[in-house]
């Protein structure tokens, strides 16, 4: 059976609804609520599956997912290159082109700041002038 970029997309989709259901713990919950957020924020991002961790593209990679046993880590590929007003970022701040957010059980998410930051991400990819 060929592989079209559709079936990729939604063998992706499988996969990050399967590893958000084994998540039996509040990682789970966390995963669940963020890939809703990043879809409201971009209604037109892809979801990919790589490195084992789920992964959202427009025009280029955005932002990707990874439960950790402590904390659950939302990296974005190019967020030195953005505006973090709300100062979500707190981990991987002195990497060159990616900055990340860890979430830790019990804390609160901010949406309206995470969406603003997941539409700069978009807005940054767009700028680039990247095909995908």
């Amino acid at each position: 059976m060929e592989t079209t970029q559709e079936n990729q997309v939604i063998i992706a989709s499988e996969r990050i609804s399967e590893q958000i259901s084994n998540m039996k713990d509040w990682r789970g919950e966390v995963l669940a609520r963020l890939r809703m957020i990043i879809h409201e924020a971009a209604p037109g991002i892809a979801e990919e599956w790589k490195w084992g961790a789920a992964v959202w593209s427009q025009k280029g990679m955005v932002c990707s997912a990874s439960p950790f046993k402590d904390h659950v880590k939302l990296n974005f590929f190019y967020g030195a290159a953005l505006d973090d007003r709300k100062g979500l970022f707190n981990s991987g701040l002195d990497a060159k082109a990616s900055r990340s957010i860890d979430f830790n059980k019990g804390e609160d998410i901010d949406e309206s700041a995470l969406k603003e930051l997941i539409q700069n991400a978009v807005s940054y990819n767009n700028s680039r002038g990247k095909k995908k």
